[in-house]
């Protein structure tokens, strides 16, 4: 008998050394795996810098501000490229969160069971669907029916209203900022669709179970249980999305129109850091026209940073109140 139990007792010691060192090699190479992709972000933002070093120096802090590009006299500023981003991705949230919501609530709480499965393959089918097809579809089918049917009658109406008309005036030209920010609301619609799916289908049933049967309708149900539940989820689905908006090349390519001025109305051409790159950096001569473009890359770069950090903050911040109100 005390054979057998010095056998038990050599094998569970052989066991957990064994683990031991399991546990080791699992933990540096997690280790390794977060240094490499902290390198690669370090690696990124150095060569960027590096590249876009001369058209700092050259132009300074007002390379940001200045409204300028000219590859002939070799005149570059930002402002144009940087209004276009910031304009269109906001467009395409002001778009895109509502009608997200909207579909994932249907899927969640209101649509038939048998009917849930067909609406989810498709929203995942237009979450798979490449970019540049939602370009080529903005530029040949929605840009001439938006310039035929809706531009007129947004310049009609909304141009002539007091303070936001200059927004909305101008020629139906179809392409330009508002087009190219409804075709990327389109976009992250799929993505932030399924994201607030996923986060509403985890809220314990036994949570809306109660409150319908003290109750309480299902718009109570979804303001009072699955929002509380969710909104640190939901926060973080918004930001994918516009992290999306801002970064898109080619659809916005498509139909922005690629006018490196700036214009108040939303309705004339325009360009954005993503399409300016895209259009311009085969034909860049010289070092200070490279330079230009690679510092719309940092400034892209940066932008995008700031954004996922608010983010962040936005996900503590709810969280610590989360923990006070406990």
């Amino acid at each position: 008998m005390n054979k057998v139990e010095g056998q038990t007792g050599e094998s569970l010691v052989r066991s957990g050394a064994k683990g031991r060192i399991f546990d080791v090699v699992f933990a540096n190479g997690t280790k390794v795996c977060a240094i490499i992709v902290f390198l690669i972000i370090v690696a990124i933002m150095v060569s960027l810098i590096v590249g876009a070093w001369p058209a700092l120096k050259k132009f300074g802090p007002s390379f940001i501000w200045s409204t300028e590009w000219n590859p002939v006299t070799e005149e570059f500023g930002a402002l144009v490229a940087i209004y276009g981003t910031i304009v269109t991705s906001i467009i395409a949230m002001l778009i895109g969160v509502p009608v997200s919501f909207g579909i994932a609530i249907f899927i969640t709480e209101l649509c038939p069971t048998w009917l849930k499965q067909p609406i989810a393959t498709a929203i995942e089918l237009l979450a798979a669907i490449p970019s540049i097809i939602y370009g080529m579809w903005g530029l040949f089918v929605f840009a001439p029916f938006f310039a035929d049917h809706i531009e007129p009658w947004i310049s009609d109406t909304l141009g002539n209203l007091p303070f936001i008309g200059p927004l909305f005036s101008g020629p139906p030209l179809g392409i330009g900022v508002l087009t190219a920010g409804i075709i990327l609301g389109i976009m992250v619609i799929p993505f932030m669709a399924s994201v607030f799916r996923d986060l509403f289908e985890v809220v314990p049933p036994v949570l809306k179970e109660s409150a319908y049967g003290i109750g309480a309708t299902t718009w109570e149900v979804i303001k009072k249980i699955v929002m509380p539940y969710t909104k640190i989820g939901v926060v973080g689905a918004i930001m994918l999305g516009l992290g999306r908006a801002l970064g898109e090349t080619m659809a916005v390519t498509f139909v922005i129109g690629n006018a490196d001025r700036l214009e108040e109305s939303l309705l004339m051409p325009g360009n954005t850091i993503s399409s300016s790159l895209a259009n311009q950096f085969t034909e860049a001569v010289g070092e200070i026209y490279t330079s230009s473009l690679i510092a719309l890359g940092l400034i892209l770069f940066l932008l995008t940073f700031m954004v996922l950090a608010f983010a962040k903050y936005l996900l503590v911040r709810l969280t610590l109140k989360e923990g006070v109100r406990t």
